[in-house]
């Protein structure tokens, strides 16, 4: 279900920088792609994510969007009006961030509005 807090108003994505939306409610969230590419909710990242939590810290793996190239995103899909799908220079392109996930994800604190 859409809210004002789940309904984005305008999506500017910095290919080779940061994914910025403001939503309905007034809230700007910044979201850099090292974030958004560690938090990919996909099934593959999901399942390598939590693997990794079970493990013990002097094990070394590698997560999901621990890319040694520069990271990028060179695709990007809106999914019905309820996510959006990008696609990373790593080659992965599965993760359809819902618009839900991406309002959870949001860094900073709660005061980014839009300023008049």
């Amino acid at each position: 279900m859409m809210t004002p807090q789940t309904t984005p108003i305008r999506l500017d994505l910095k290919k080779d920088e940061r994914l910025e939306i403001e939503w309905q409610d007034g809230k700007i969230c910044r979201y850099s792609l090292e974030l958004l590419r560690s938090q990919c909710p996909c099934a593959l990242c999901r399942e390598q994510r939590q693997s990794q939590k079970q493990r013990p810290k002097t094990s070394l793996t590698i997560l999901p969007g621990n890319y040694t190239g520069v990271l990028s995103v060179i695709g990007a899909h809106m999914v019905g009006n309820y996510a959006i799908q990008l696609e990373w220079s790593d080659k992965h392109e599965s993760g359809i961030y819902s618009f839900q996930y991406l309002r959870d994800l949001c860094p900073g604190g709660a005061d980014d509005k839009v300023r008049g």
